[in-house]
């Protein structure tokens, strides 16, 4: 059984998993980091720090930061004015054809691998590899008139991040750049990592039993997605100027090699296959 607890003067949560049968199992502690405003040229990582300062809060060996991806974003300059948009002809055309801002349609031409499909409102796309509407680009959060494009290359920002607040801390950590996304068929936001530095995003289960002592054969845990999706319980989607948290008490290996986060080809992805076949 899990007991959660929620401290709203610090925007702390606690989620412990009381004693069974005589043996205690850990905590996790999350810790909802408030920051200014990011800005263009800022530098997210002694942000972080500012606020961690100001809270009283020290890293420790195997904390793990999730950022979001749009204050990482920001911070990188990628953050464009509509005002300033060419918008070439395919544009227009698929622009008029989902009920599509014409300069939002060209940057997700610009930034997406392939446009699978669509709605009024929103196109889906491949971007980065991974299904992604509108190629992640978002008017939440940005100033009137722009839009903020995912960060360019994630993987390495996680790495730089991680790597000045392990030398301000004396520490070593993993770090998450995260975003929210849609699940087919369902409605509401949940967590999902675009790159980790430090940790394994996804552990391998097969092998291991189930209650009845059946051997796993094809599970996976998606321990990056589950922990953005956890981050944004505190971060939320709105207003609430929390890009950052922390989370404790995990006791996962810190690992110095780079990662990136592993993906399904599109032949062998379910819903690639079956969306795309539709739609062709």
């Amino acid at each position: 059984m899990w007991r959660v607890l929620c401290n709203p003067d610090n925007g702390r949560i606690f989620i412990q998993k009381l004693i069974i049968m005589d043996k205690i199992y850990k905590e996790l502690e999350i810790y909802g980091i408030p920051t200014t405003i990011i800005k263009k040229g800022d530098s997210i990582a002694n942000e972080i720090a500012c606020s961690l300062d100001e809270k009283n809060l020290t890293l420790k060996d195997k904390d793990i930061i999730v950022l979001a991806e749009s204050a990482v974003a920001t911070s990188e300059g990628r953050i464009v004015s509509l005002e300033n948009i060419k918008v070439s002809n395919d544009a227009r055309l698929l622009a008029s054809k989902y009920s599509i801002d014409e300069r939002e349609m060209e940057l997700i031409l610009q930034e997406c691998d392939e446009i699978i499909g669509g709605v009024p409102g929103a196109v889906l796309t491949i971007t980065g590899g991974i299904l992604s509407p509108n190629a992640g680009i978002d008017a939440s959060n940005a100033p009137h008139g722009h839009v903020v494009l995912l960060p360019s290359n994630p993987t390495e920002s996680a790495y730089r991040i991680r790597k000045v607040l392990e030398n301000k801390y004396s520490c070593r950590i993993g770090v998450i750049i995260g975003d929210s996304r849609t699940q087919p068929l369902r409605l509401g936001c949940v967590g999902i990592a675009l790159a980790v530095s430090g940790i394994n995003p996804v552990i391998d289960t097969r092998g291991l039993n189930d209650l009845f002592n059946k051997p796993l054969t094809i599970t996976y845990r998606a321990l990056a997605d589950n922990l953005v999706s956890t981050a944004q319980l505190l971060m939320g989607e709105a207003d609430e100027g929390i890009p950052c948290v922390l989370i404790r008490g995990l006791d996962e290996d810190i690992i110095e090699e780079p990662i990136e986060i592993p993906l399904f080809s599109t032949k062998e992805c379910m819903y690639y296959n079956n969306i795309k076949s539709s739609v062709d």
